[in-house]
């Protein structure tokens, strides 16, 4: 049964979908079957993913359903795309902004929460990691993927705004999901710092406030420094030709050993 990690914050523009959708690379290269789903109706991660498909193989993936006709069909499978060996991405549209509107079929709000669990179930039988990228709202949608979620993953650029996001984040996991909603799983695997420009004051600030309010202990060790090549990939999708992408990748090695790591010592106890 796969584990499943949604990367989030209440802050739009720090890094989720970077983030995300390079982990669950990195898991596919260590031969884990890993699915990446791209909750968000901007699809900046279907988008990455797919051009990262081109970059690979010289052929731009497509899926025959959009996700939202996949979920009104109640078989999530026909929007899945293979990327690469040990890698799929449940693509996203426009059109999956209408799934809150759709959801209100059902009366009770916590049914509607519950729901896309339960879409989520088989495909949770396939693979071994699970990674949900998330619109950096309070909605339906972030409700659905947190209830659905085994750990968070809090991206959290240091940045003011992006560290109240993450404050508040954290707080509405534990109000809502929790104790409103009764999510059975749910932990919080810890914090990764996006460094704006490392050594910066503001940067060092923000770093000290997350440590002070979280505790270092749920901070994580490895930081993301700003790299050219990573925000890149937004337009090119990833690739995997110069120094400069393996420098990238050498930093989601470091992500990930901690990020498994972290969940092996929540599972131990």
């Amino acid at each position: 049964m796969a584990q499943v990690i949604t990367f989030g914050n209440f802050k739009g523009g720090v890094g989720k979908t970077s983030n995300s959708t390079m982990v669950a690379l990195e898991l596919s290269n260590r031969k884990y079957k890993t699915l990446l789903v791209d909750l968000d109706p901007q699809g900046n991660a279907t988008n990455i993913y797919l051009k990262t498909k081109s970059n690979l193989v010289n052929n731009v993936g497509h899926f025959d359903k959009t996700l939202m006709s996949s979920i009104e069909e109640s078989d999530l499978t026909g929007s899945l795309i293979n990327i690469k060996d040990n890698l799929d991405l449940l693509a996203s549209a426009p059109d999956f902004s209408l799934y809150p509107r759709y959801m209100e079929k059902f009366k009770d709000y916590n049914d509607r929460v519950t729901r896309f669990n339960s879409l989520l179930k088989p495909l949770k039988e396939k693979y071994d990691y699970i990674i949900i990228d998330i619109p950096p709202t309070i909605s339906l949608i972030t409700d659905s993927a947190l209830y659905a979620s085994d750990y968070c993953l809090i991206v959290m650029q240091t940045h003011e705004h992006s560290f109240e996001g993450a404050e508040a984040f954290i707080k509405y996991i534990q109000d809502e999901i929790v104790d409103t909603y009764k999510a059975p799983r749910l932990e919080i695997v810890g914090i990764l710092a996006v460094l704006l420009q490392a050594g910066a004051p503001v940067d060092e600030a923000t770093i000290k406030n997350a440590i002070s309010l979280f505790g270092n202990e749920n901070i994580f060790k490895t930081k993301i420094h700003s790299m050219q090549r990573l925000k890149r990939y937004g337009i090119t999708g990833i690739t995997f030709k110069s120094k400069f992408d393996k420098r990238v990748f050498d930093v989601y090695k470091d992500v990930t050993d901690e990020m498994l790591k972290r969940i092996g010592d929540i599972e131990n106890g």
